[in-house]
């Protein structure tokens, strides 16, 4: 049943819930959506913790969604697409009922300047009952980064940063120093003689290359680790049930700042509360955070200006 109508189904209420039961999916069939061998950190978890028997369907084209390599461009939000993927593998696995798919996004940190910053969201949806549980994880521990080089020796330079060849490379065409796979594009580069002649086939067509790692799943070690975090994320969060209903995915919703300055008592920025909600019945609880009734001094920006 789809969350929009659980609030209004026959017997279900806040002094009613919802049988746990309706949620127990050991020994059902999981189909995760991937072509790039994520099912080697996500299968074993989800067998292990929730007793899902874990398929991978054949011939699954995940590059339609969106490639790194920007030859397609991803559409929506990294929630639409791992939606699309699992869209797509129900196709091809009618007689599963639990698909799972995960979506990375890499970019500069908000925050701390040249840092890198990794996202992976893993999703599940038991089509039975049309629940969907999401797992995340975020880092700056990941190997997001590009160079644009003049030969071989610079590029074998960059390699040996990025843990060349257990991490996988990309050597693309150059043009006003971006990219330009429209130009030349080798991917999944894990041996050395491949990115010496790769690099300098495209040094003689623009006169320097655009490195980059590669950052599908089964080519970066550092993006695994990542999946495999958000992955139990999912597990906590399947876990944890609504006191109110017994809904799966009954987790922190928001944060709400505002703890009151030390010195003043003007509101900061400083967390002072966490609410928790359920996707289901609307349940929701506030809980004060930290230790202190009062934020630092210097976290406020009248005092600390």
């Amino acid at each position: 049943m789809p969350i929009s109508d659980l609030r209004n189904a026959p017997g279900h209420s806040l002094l009613n819930p919802v049988d746990g039961d309706a949620f127990r999916l050991a020994g059902e069939r999981a189909v995760i959506a991937t072509m790039h061998g994520k099912e080697r950190v996500i299968a074993p978890l989800l067998a292990e913790a929730l007793g899902l028997d874990c398929v991978v369907p054949q011939a699954f084209d995940t590059d339609r969604f969106g490639t790194f390599t920007r030859e397609i461009e991803r559409t929506g939000t990294q929630l639409d697409a791992a939606r699309a993927k699992i869209a797509a593998a129900f196709e091809l696995e009618p007689h599963a009922s639990v698909a799972v798919a995960s979506e990375g996004s890499f970019g500069p940190h908000p925050w701390i300047p040249f840092a890198p910053l990794g996202r992976e969201l893993v999703l599940l949806v038991d089509r039975p009952t049309g629940l969907e549980i999401t797992g995340h994880d975020a880092t700056i521990e990941t190997h997001f980064a590009h160079r644009i080089v003049d030969g071989p020796v610079a590029a074998l330079a960059f390699a040996e940063l990025m843990r060349f060849p257990e991490q996988g490379l990309i050597v693309m065409g150059c043009r006003g120093h971006q990219p330009a796979p429209d130009i030349a594009l080798c991917k999944g580069i894990v041996a050395a003689d491949v990115l010496d002649r790769a690099v300098r086939d495209v040094v003689a067509l623009c006169g320097a290359a655009f490195i980059e790692t590669d950052m599908r799943a089964h080519l970066n070690p550092t993006r695994m680790e990542a999946i495999e975090r958000a992955t139990r994320d999912l597990v906590r969060r399947f876990k944890s049930r609504c006191p109110a209903c017994a809904y799966p995915g009954y987790d922190v919703t928001e944060r709400i700042p505002g703890l009151p300055c030390e010195w003043c008592g003007e509101p900061t920025q400083v967390i002072k509360a966490e609410v928790s909600s359920c996707a289901a019945c609307g349940h929701r609880i506030e809980r004060s955070v930290g230790d202190h009734p009062t934020a630092d001094p210097g976290q406020c920006n009248g005092c600390n200006p």
